[in-house]
């Protein structure tokens, strides 16, 4: 195994206490909020205490200072514990991270803290029921009335949404302007005209709340504005490389993890009187899938280098993604094979891997918009 040389040893002991606080308290709890379709309240606030919130933010908020690799490690650690419940990425390394970025210094006091703490939970509001992907489609409205903006529309698939504080809110503040019309707004759930939605029933991440999320003029302050009036195109534009590389790291995590699952099993398991890793199919289809998620170890590796460095760019993190979901869904499919009846059972971690693993092909930018934008760049360099 080629070894990895990102992390130094205040990551290896971060690591050390963030796999200790998943262990005790959150998968002992994980298939109780299956059931109930999201994670208790006060995961979040012992989250915080633990240091498993924001830990890059600046240390005036809380946080441990401007290293994302804490936030690597996290990610990596409950994908590794094939745990998909907290919505901490979306709070720590989405919306925390524009309003770190783009927040007034108000803004940044009076959310950053709480966000750290955990007593605030954050929602990023993009995706509506006629706009996925294209961002330039969203419909929901922000129209400036004196000092306040009046907010009306609809929002879906929207993680955290059954918990959340405040969200960051797409809106379109001027409909004739295209990407150039839309803004993000911070809106505080306990605002009057805001209602939450069903907590929307999905294939997997069952213990992860998604929900619908309605605006009815809902009345901020012009003070809510994140950045510029008709910049929210281009700041998402700036985060996406972020969001599709964390989304890597915890695949080919996953994928890393489903493979040592599956080792495990062979080796246990008896079939014609040897166990199942003694069969040349059993060695040939894990060796292959070994080398693969080395390979794509590697590249993500360097991929979170130059994130460190601010040199990653959108078109890698678009390869990052689609490859290491796509590699994420073929290794548990696969892997499952080899557990035959009880791959199918979700007592098996190989079982909610499986149908957990389907939606990173989609969320983030669908494998197909990774496609796309690593195209036009291939096509637009070869015509120059």
């Amino acid at each position: 195994m080629i070894p990895r040389t990102l992390f130094k040893p205040e990551h290896d002991q971060f690591r050390d206490s963030v796999r200790r606080f998943i262990d005790k308290e959150i998968v002992p709890h994980h298939e109780r909020w299956e059931e109930q379709g999201m994670v208790d309240r006060e995961l979040w606030t012992k989250a915080g205490a633990a240091g498993l919130l924001c830990p890059n933010l600046p240390e005036e908020y809380g946080g441990c200072g401007p290293d994302y690799l804490f936030n690597v490690v996290i990610t990596e650690e409950l994908a590794r514990a094939g745990v998909t419940g907290p919505g901490f990425a979306v709070h720590s390394d989405m919306v925390a991270t524009y309003i770190a970025t783009f927040g007034s210094d108000e803004q940044k006091k009076r959310w950053l803290p709480k966000m750290v703490t955990g007593e605030a939970i954050g929602a990023l509001g993009l995706t509506e029921p006629s706009a996925g992907s294209d961002l330039k489609g969203i419909r929901t409205r922000a129209v400036r009335e004196g000092d306040e903006y009046v907010i009306n529309g609809q929002k879906v698939y929207i993680s955290n949404g059954q918990l959340c504080d405040v969200i960051v809110l797409a809106c379109k503040t001027d409909p004739a302007a295209g990407a150039k019309g839309m803004s993000f707004i911070l809106v505080e759930a306990d605002r009057a005209g805001f209602k939450r939605g069903r907590n929307l029933k999905k294939i997997g991440l069952k213990a992860q709340d998604t929900s619908e999320l309605f605006f009815e003029n809902v009345r901020v302050p012009v003070s809510n504005l994140l950045g510029k009036e008709g910049g929210a195109f281009s700041m998402a534009m700036s985060k996406l490389a972020e969001e599709r590389l964390s989304i890597a790291v915890s695949a080919i995590m996953m994928a890393e993890s489903a493979l040592q699952w599956t080792v495990d099993y062979t080796r246990e398991r008896q079939a014609f009187g040897q166990s199942i890793s003694d069969f040349q199919n059993t060695r040939f289809k894990l060796a292959e899938l070994s080398a693969e998620i080395l390979a794509k170890r590697v590249f993500v590796d360097r991929c979170v280098e130059l994130h460190l460095k601010k040199e990653l760019d959108a078109v890698d993190a678009a390869a990052a993604k689609m490859l290491c979901t796509e590699l994420q869904c073929k290794t548990v499919d696969e892997c499952l094979q080899f557990f035959g009846g009880y791959g199918y059972m979700l007592e098996y971690p190989i079982a909610r891997a499986y149908i957990d693993s389907r939606v990173r092909r989609i969320a983030g930018g669908s494998s197909e918009i990774m496609r796309e934008i690593i195209g036009r760049k291939l096509l637009g360099e070869a015509q120059k």
